[in-house]
């Protein structure tokens, strides 16, 4: 193994290890070795988050190594973003994401929010208590590919399927996946509500999204 590729290396394990404090001093390392901005990022950086995605979805790290890790992305972004041209940063699509109205609970949607940045994607977060026509709306406007509900109680569930049918109403099902997730769904309840895909945790959300994007693109 070369100088550069164990710098390479040093920085995607330390990402999924969630080593933030290091990845200044590694990324300017292999800045120094001659390794180019996106190739650190596409061949590593978002390599690493997907690891940590899988093992998050295997349980074998739970949300307070993901977290470590998340901080670790955004460390190395903060470095490595201003470096890259506008095109080579362009994300490979828009997901817009919220908990549905009702529901103030956000704590899971925002572990997915932070994720899907660390994978490339451009998210949009409303936040919580998001009604079915600011979701319409927000997808229309940003021309989103995928859209995310996120509901913890079982009184807000059925606000997901008010939203899909809204999305059905005003012409956009054809073009937008929709994903759901939350404590109380299931798969089944997915399906009978008629959205596209059902995430059962962060790691599900990015591995799904990521087939959607790379299918559509």
């Amino acid at each position: 193994m070369n100088e550069v590729t164990d710098a390479l290396n040093q920085i995607k394990e330390a990402i999924i290890e969630g080593k933030y404090e290091i990845i200044p001093q590694l990324l300017e390392g292999a800045l120094k070795l001659g390794s180019e901005p996106k190739l650190i990022l596409n061949e590593y950086m978002i390599p690493a988050m997907t690891e940590v995605g899988n093992r998050f979805e295997k349980h074998q790290i739970f949300i307070p190594e993901m977290m470590m890790s998340a901080k670790a992305m955004h460390a190395g972004l903060q470095i490595v973003e201003p470096l890259l041209s506008k095109a080579e940063i362009e994300p490979s699509g828009s997901f817009v994401i919220g908990t549905v109205k009702g529901d103030f609970h956000d704590i899971g949607k925002n572990i997915v929010a932070i994720m899907l940045r660390g994978n490339g994607i451009k998210v949009i977060d409303l936040g919580s208590d998001v009604s079915a026509e600011t979701f319409v709306e927000q997808v229309k406007s940003h021309g989103a590919k995928i859209l995310g509900m996120s509901a913890l109680l079982t009184t807000t569930m059925m606000q997901m399927e008010h939203t899909i049918q809204l999305a059905i109403r005003e012409g956009l099902r054809e073009n937008v996946k929709i994903m759901v997730g939350g404590a109380p769904l299931t798969e089944g309840f997915s399906k009978k509500i008629g959205a596209d895909c059902y995430a059962p945790n962060a790691g599900a959300a990015v591995r799904i999204a990521r087939s959607i994007l790379t299918n559509t693109n």
